[in-house]
């Protein structure tokens, strides 16, 4: 991302848009380049809620950052028409979303550019940390490819600043592995989710996202917001359920974040999302036995 906003000319000065209720990486590489992040509330889907995004344009806006958090897809159509009048690139914070898609055109594809992760925890992972960007665009690849490489024209001619920011060939040999089973993973966990879907259904302590059919979710994680959440969490630990809370925190409300200005209740949707999300386990090698034990547990906490 930060690769991106280089390569765009986002700079000291400028503004970036992006959720309020994304990871800390997305916000660094913002700072990184000496602009200052914008948030926007998100809805309940986890992604940016675009009606919001033209309050939060103005005229230093020099980029906006659409999250597809946990594999699901932010409404590009509604985004792109706000943003292509007013010639503002969209990098599209593809981090968790590989193998998903809007209306069959998949993540990464709709902005100016994509970017994934090939994080241990991601979807498509390696044995380190690493990472790609898609786009369309000839010139600004020819940009990235620069940045990426210290400006390196060739071994002797820089034509630009720019930095080491190569994928080491160990890693690119895990990668190009792992991308040849990416559909079956992303089948193997949209098998999952709809089991969860379908099994914790009529538990009304628990809500599930709304789904959105027009896209393809590929579940890097599985979330639901469920009542009395921290003791949720702690009652599938004592079964040996590995659960998680995707942020407890809100970005926004983060000491390292206090010189943007935002106050507590700023963005309530996130500010609910952290008390009451909880991430279930999703991953492809889960055995049907596994998924219904999850179900049962949860099941129980709630209704004995």
């Amino acid at each position: 991302m930060r690769l991106c906003l280089k390569a765009v000319g986002v700079g000291p000065g400028d503004e970036v848009i992006t959720a309020a209720n994304t990871f800390i990486a997305t916000v660094g590489a913002i700072a990184d380049v000496g602009a200052r992040t914008v948030f926007v509330d998100c809805t309940d889907d986890f992604c940016m809620d675009v009606s919001r995004l033209a309050d939060a344009i103005t005229p230093r806006t020099k980029a906006v950052i659409p999250v597809h958090l946990s594999g699901a897809m932010v409404d590009m159509q509604a985004l792109l028409a706000m943003t292509q009048p007013r010639r503002i690139p969209v990098i599209e914070d593809a981090c968790q979303a590989i193998k998903s898609s809007l209306k069959g055109r998949p993540a990464g594809s709709w902005g100016t550019a994509g970017t994934f992760s090939f994080h241990p925890l991601k979807f498509l992972n390696i044995w380190g940390d690493g990472g790609a960007i898609t786009t369309n665009d000839d010139d600004l690849a020819k940009r990235l490819k620069l940045l990426r490489n210290h400006g390196l024209e060739s071994r002797d001619v820089v034509v630009s600043l720019g930095c080491n920011s190569r994928l080491d060939t160990i890693q690119a040999v895990v990668a190009a592995h792992v991308l040849s089973q990416a559909d079956w993973i992303c089948d193997r966990r949209q098998k999952n989710a709809a089991f969860y879907d379908a099994a914790l259904a009529s538990i009304s302590q628990i809500r599930i996202p709304p789904r959105n059919h027009r896209a393809s979710h590929s579940y890097v994680t599985y979330q639901v917001f469920v009542e009395r959440r921290d003791e949720l969490l702690a009652y599938c630990d004592s079964h040996q359920i590995e659960c998680k809370v995707h942020y407890p925190i809100p970005l926004y409300c983060q000491p390292g974040l206090r010189h943007l200005g935002y106050r507590p209740g700023s963005f309530p949707v996130t500010d609910r999302h952290a008390a009451s999300a909880i991430t279930i386990p999703v991953h492809q090698y889960l055995e049907p036995s596994q998924l219904e034990f999850v179900a049962e547990t949860v099941t129980r906490f709630y209704k004995g």
